[in-house]
């Protein structure tokens, strides 16, 4: 009986990781899909890229809303996770920083269209808009923190200014090929640094 119940046991938390990890291939899969057609594209067109039916999808998500949040929550959390992962691998606190801020970026320029989707529900947006500073201002604050001690960066900004002087510049930016936010903010970040 032992026996079985390891099995058991070892086979629960199997199946929990394989669902989760077919799950973020989906959100995976939506989210490029939003990329390149629009928060509108058919589910249909979600399916064929994640390699899973139609069922699935409503399976996991019953209406557009839940999908596009559920999007938007996961591109937050890659954001978000990357943050201490680049701390502990760059050579420097600002190379991380800088690499971070490239990730939010791209998270802003091609995200930015889900956002606008849930404008509609006014508090659907704001708790989402609350839990996107709550999760991504944090990791901005602890990369910008070890920046400025390591004499990398000016320690007159907060990591709020940071994160709004970014988003700022990657308002508009979808949609207009003249410009390139990622090249503009390249410049503020740059202006952050401290000369040696």
């Amino acid at each position: 009986m032992g026996d079985n119940e390891a099995e058991a046991g070892g086979a629960v938390p199997s199946k929990r990781a394989d669902a989760r990890r077919n799950k973020e291939t989906l959100l995976d899969a939506a989210a490029k899909v939003f990329v390149a057609s629009g928060v509108d594209a058919p589910v249909r067109d979600i399916a064929r890229e994640a390699g899973v039916g139609l069922g699935t999808i409503y399976r996991h998500f019953p209406t557009r809303a839940d999908l596009v949040i559920a999007v938007y929550r996961h591109q937050v959390e890659a954001c978000a996770e990357a943050g201490p992962a680049l701390l502990a691998g760059s050579a420097t606190p600002y190379a991380a920083l800088r690499e971070w801020i490239n990730l939010f970026v791209d998270f802003l320029v091609t995200k930015h269209g889900l956002a606008a989707v849930l404008r509609s529900d006014t508090a659907g947006f704001e708790a989402l808009h609350g839990y996107f500073l709550n999760r991504l201002l944090p990791v901005c604050a602890e990369l910008f923190d070890a920046a400025v001690a390591a004499g990398e960066v000016r320690s007159d900004l907060t990591s709020y200014e940071i994160m709004r002087g970014v988003g700022n510049l990657c308002v508009g930016a979808e949609g207009d090929d003249r410009y390139d936010a990622l090249r503009l903010v390249d410049v503020f970040v740059a202006g952050m640094r401290l000369s040696r």
